[in-house]
């Protein structure tokens, strides 16, 4: 058994698993919902060899856990993500790339196989589009896997695509179109991409930006793409010379930039902010001359690179909105938020869409630690009312997931999912509320057979 104890992000509720199962006939308390037909697939960090230098989180290998609904029960299965590089770590039996904080740690007979010093870990978020269920890291290609989370390969879009792929796209809910970007230190630093219904690459745009940037999520409305243009800049001398490899500058500003999403028309309208970085956008959408953009607002960019990894950063996030008037050329920002929080989420029939609810990880003490939220909160952004579900002391919750009801017609008619983690013991389950109700208490507990570590994005398939 691997010793991961020595770091705080291979230790606790972030400590990986070293084994893959499959459990049925889970242990239920309460009663699952009829119509909760399907699998909600999480992915996640899951390093599984110890790291040889610096580690962050976000260079643990990736991890599919799926728990399948299905006639009332539940069953869970777990598979890392065989990507190129960690099978080439298999057949050698121990780490052989560098991560976030010390890329060029790499052994140079792997940087000759695969071309690079960074290993594609396909560990941030896991979604479905046009028959394939694609694992992302905006570093690199996208990870085909199917439902049994066997790993098919790396997803060129039938050749068409090279990467890399933000891990989060946007799926227009009326044309089924999937909308995603790629960033770079090298030029070109972004670039924006569009596939239609049936999953064929139809559109490539390049977009210029006067430095590098990490772009981690962005937001689409019916007609438009908006990207953040910010303070986190890619500093190569400064890596060169042992620092982290991003640096943030304020002084460099910040703007949103709209893109029109069809027609020829390529040019970008930016529009100047406040400097700040937003992890993860809420949504979007328009109403006449102007485009309402909710996000996660963060004063400073913080995931902790220069602290070596040993932490999730210690800035805090707030919902906000900005509201862009493209004739007046002009944006109004406002906090929509009472508490800090993130992982923010709508159900995906009203993406890019005007939402009435948002859903948020959060704090219930008011007060940000890295990612350990104990709590998911509704936002009512029509009458600006909050409801919060605590989970009480101990507990962390990951983001909150909308699965639609399909007999229901409203927009919050489902139900939240979230993975569950209790502290002191590190057991973990699965939490079903009422997206209607999210005060309430929980329709269901899944009881999972094993530990889960602590991870990021997942979706909701149904069958």
């Amino acid at each position: 058994m691997p010793n991961f104890a020595d770091h705080p992000m291979l230790s606790g509720i972030y400590e990986p698993v070293i084994d893959e199962r499959e459990d049925a006939a889970l242990e239920v308390s309460g009663e699952i919902p009829a119509g909760l037909r399907g699998t909600f697939l999480r992915n996640g960090p899951n390093a599984k060899f110890p790291p040889g230098g610096g580690y962050h989180i976000f260079d643990g290998d990736g991890m599919l856990h799926a728990l399948h609904f299905e006639d009332g029960g539940c069953r869970y299965a777990n598979r890392w993500v065989r990507t190129q590089g960690l099978a080439i770590e298999e057949r050698e039996g121990r780490a052989l790339f560098g991560g976030m904080t010390n890329p060029m740690q790499a052994d140079p007979a792997v940087i000759a196989e695969t071309g690079s010093p960074l290993k594609n870990v396909a560990n941030t978020h896991v979604i479905r589009h046009a028959g394939r269920i694609l694992c992302l890291w905006e570093a690199g290609l996208p990870t085909e896997v199917n439902l049994q989370l066997e790993t098919l390969g790396a997803c060129t879009f039938d050749g068409r695509f090279a990467g890399p792929m933000t891990a989060h796209p946007k799926l227009d809910p009326a044309t089924g179109e999937l909308l995603f970007f790629g960033y770079s230190p090298i030029p070109p630093h972004l670039r924006y991409h569009a596939l239609d219904a049936d999953g064929k690459l139809v559109k490539s745009v390049d977009i210029d930006l006067p430095a590098p940037v990490m772009i981690h999520d962005f937001a689409t409305t019916e007609r438009h793409a908006v990207f953040l243009d910010n303070p986190a800049v890619f500093d190569m001398e400064q890596f060169q010379a042992g620092g982290p490899m991003l640096a943030w500058k304020p002084k460099a500003g910040a703007r949103l930039g709209v893109l029109p999403r069809t027609g020829p028309d390529t040019a970008v309208a930016w529009f100047e902010i406040d400097p700040c970085f937003v992890v993860h956008f809420l949504n979007a959408y328009e109403t006449g001359n102007r485009i309402v953009v909710d996000g996660c607002r963060i004063d400073r960019f913080d995931i902790g690179l220069e602290s070596g990894g040993d932490d999730l950063g210690s800035g805090e996030s707030w919902l906000t909105r900005w509201t862009i008037d493209l004739d007046a050329g002009s944006v109004r920002e406002e906090q929509l938020a009472e508490l800090p929080g993130d992982f923010p989420r709508v159900a995906d029939s009203v993406a890019g869409l005007e939402n009435r609810y948002g859903y948020l990880a959060s704090s219930a003490n008011g007060r940000q630690e890295g990612g350990e939220f104990d709590c998911l909160v509704k936002y009512d952004l029509a009458r600006g009312s909050t409801a919060v579900h605590a989970f009480g002391a101990g507990f962390v919750t990951g983001e909150g997931v909308f699965a639609p009801d399909p007999a229901g017609e409203a927009e919050d008619d489902g139900w939240l999912l979230s993975w569950l983690i209790d502290t002191r013991d590190r057991s973990t389950e699965v939490v079903v509320l009422d997206a209607r109700d999210v005060a309430a208490q929980p329709l269901a507990r899944v009881k999972l057979p094993r530990r889960v570590p602590f991870g990021f994005h997942g979706s909701w398939l149904a069958l």
